[in-house]
């Protein structure tokens, strides 16, 4: 059996995983109770703050100006990798911060550049995460059934671990 892993080295699998993915789904709530959720392309993971760029007057920048509770999700299948992550957002325009993270690539939506009137910031202050982390070969899949078949015992599934960050 693999041993926990600690509070501080799960929260840098956390960091490592959510800038490997990439993309992440944000889930923000809708004014009528409900919960939205669409792609987001990590710009940054600092210490435990996650960075995405956006349209400063957007149904999700509304939606994190009534509740800052959001929940990012993201997944590398191909990896076996899964993580999810509890955060407090919040929508800013930070000229020096946007300057600092700008990609080329944003400016598909900000033709602008990073002094777009229209480009804003959403922070994501990570509060707390879990996640899962596979086995990720069809070998080492196979190996697990057949050991799993022949000792009628589960196999081992690979790393899955809760942990808090400094705003949880």
């Amino acid at each position: 059996m693999t041993e926990a892993p600690s509070d501080d080295e799960a929260r840098i699998k956390v960091r490592e995983m959510l800038e490997q993915i990439r993309t992440v789904m944000l889930v923000t709530h809708d004014p009528d109770g409900g919960l939205d959720a669409r792609p987001m392309a990590i710009l940054a993971v600092e210490g435990d703050t996650v960075w995405f760029f956006t349209g400063r007057d957007t149904p999700k920048t509304f939606a994190i100006d009534q509740e800052h509770a959001v929940l990012l999700a993201g997944a590398n299948p191909s990896g076996q990798e899964y993580v999810s992550v509890r955060g407090r957002a919040r929508v800013m325009q930070d000229r020096a911060q946007q300057k600092a993270l700008w990609t080329e690539a944003a400016r598909l939506w900000f033709p602008d550049g990073a002094g777009s009137p229209d480009l804003a910031l959403i922070a994501v202050e990570m509060t707390e995460a879990q996640y899962w982390d596979s086995p990720a070969s069809t070998a080492r899949y196979a190996i697990g059934y057949v050991k799993a078949v022949l000792t009628k015992t589960p196999p081992e599934m690979g790393e899955n671990a809760k942990v808090t960050f400094g705003g949880g």
